[in-house]
């Protein structure tokens, strides 16, 4: 894990005993509205389900207002391209795959899978050149899901990429999740490192103590562990197998332990008595429009198998009952603070608590201003250099 780095220095003021300092104030400067923070491009995103995008056929994605159109070649591998046509601006995601090369619907400009034109069918000798292509994504494909690289795609090799040794492993089972909710995407970040929200959860998790047992942050991440105490109430019985309670549902607290890790995050349950996890959850945030006050939540539940074969299978539709009643729950709450946010025009909240505060001031450092992002040939942000250039010969398929 990387080193904690306690912030320090300028005005400050310490938190609960054993907590990091946080600043009051920031060289007493006003610091920027977090929810204008856009996300950083140059990490990858998920952007679909890999089921979704079929052999031979196209799927429509989307970055931070990004149109993105993704197509499977005949091959099987997975393009992504600006998902507009060099000629006309339509939609190449309504185009038609050929092979491993996909054509526009309107005048059939085709292109390969970097975004160059390989031919335009009627184009007379002697006018003039068309545009190379159209700009293309670094894109890769793993644990179920599409992945691109909106950013600087010089930087894509080198960017972190997720490590889940559970997705695939004998010893897991994983759950898939995909929902948009609108609202920024810090609010959801917030929402699940702040676990002293559960009284929203009352109805499916019952009544729980969260006790903070303590957290650290550094320049790119923030972790908190929690003890879960349940103190009576009604249980949703999915919880209670999702936790590896068991279908006799006793009541035992568990540890969790949440990290942002920019731009993702992470939350692992272990049970009281256990040496690991009973399951572990990835999720990724990703804006939809140019605004970023819609996101497109991912999200993998990996669940470890009990050592009776075949007790997880049959308590699956529990489970997924219960994570959809709570993720519900959230949707609900963070979608009520964009709308305040939307009616007031700036964050008035007032936060008290130390933890909250420092990933909001974590997620500011590493995003980057709304509309601050470089915008290059045709509009489009981050175009590729050159793009403008002339094919060789575009009238003739290479």
């Amino acid at each position: 894990m990387t080193e904690a780095l306690p912030r320090t220095g300028g005005n400050s003021a310490g938190g609960p005993a054993g907590f990091p300092r946080r600043p009051v104030d920031e060289r007493g400067e006003a610091v920027a509205d977090l929810r204008r923070i856009g996300i950083d491009p140059d990490y990858w995103y998920p952007v679909a389900r890999a089921r979704a995008v079929r052999k031979e056929r196209t799927f429509a994605a989307v970055f931070a207002g990004q149109r993105i159109a993704l197509y499977r070649g005949r091959s099987g591998s997975v393009y992504a391209l600006e998902d507009r046509c060099a000629h006309r601006q339509v939609p190449l995601s309504l185009g038609v795959v050929e092979g491993d090369a996909l054509r526009c619907c309107y005048h059939a400009w085709s292109y390969r899978g970097n975004g160059r034109i390989s031919q335009i069918p009627y184009l007379p000798k002697g006018c003039e050149r068309p545009p190379r292509g159209v700009r293309s994504y670094p894109v890769r494909e793993a644990f179920g899901l599409v992945f691109v690289f909106p950013g600087d795609p010089e930087k894509a090799e080198s960017a972190p990429f997720p490590a889940l040794p559970e997705f695939g492993a004998a010893t897991h089972r994983t759950m898939t999740f995909s929902r948009t909710v609108r609202c920024h995407y810090s609010f959801m970040h917030e929402n699940l490192l702040d676990m002293n929200h559960q009284f929203l959860h009352r109805s499916v998790l019952g009544r729980i103590q969260p006790e903070l047992l303590g957290y650290e942050t550094g320049p790119q991440f923030v972790e908190a562990r929690y003890l879960f105490v349940p103190a009576g109430g009604k249980k949703d019985r999915g919880a209670g197998l999702l936790s590896a309670e068991g279908l006799g549902g006793r009541q035992t607290p568990d540890e969790i332990t949440i990290r942002t890790q920019y731009p993702y995050q992470t939350l692992q349950a272990v049970p009281d008595g256990a040496e690991l996890p009973s399951f572990s959850l990835w999720a990724a945030y990703v804006p939809e429009d140019a605004e970023q006050r819609i996101n497109h939540a991912y999200g993998l539940l990996m669940i470890a198998k009990p050592p009776v074969p075949g007790v997880l299978h049959l308590a699956w539709p529990l489970i997924r009952r219960f994570t959809e009643r709570v993720f519900a729950q959230d949707r609900m709450a963070v979608e009520a603070e964009q709308r305040a946010w939307d009616e007031q025009g700036e964050d008035q909240n007032h936060e008290v608590f130390p933890l909250i505060l420092d990933v909001r001031h974590m997620l500011r450092t590493n995003g980057v201003p709304i509309g601050t992002e470089s915008v290059g040939e045709g509009g489009q942000q981050g175009a590729p250099p050159g793009a403008d250039d002339h094919e060789k010969d575009p009238g003739h398929t290479n």
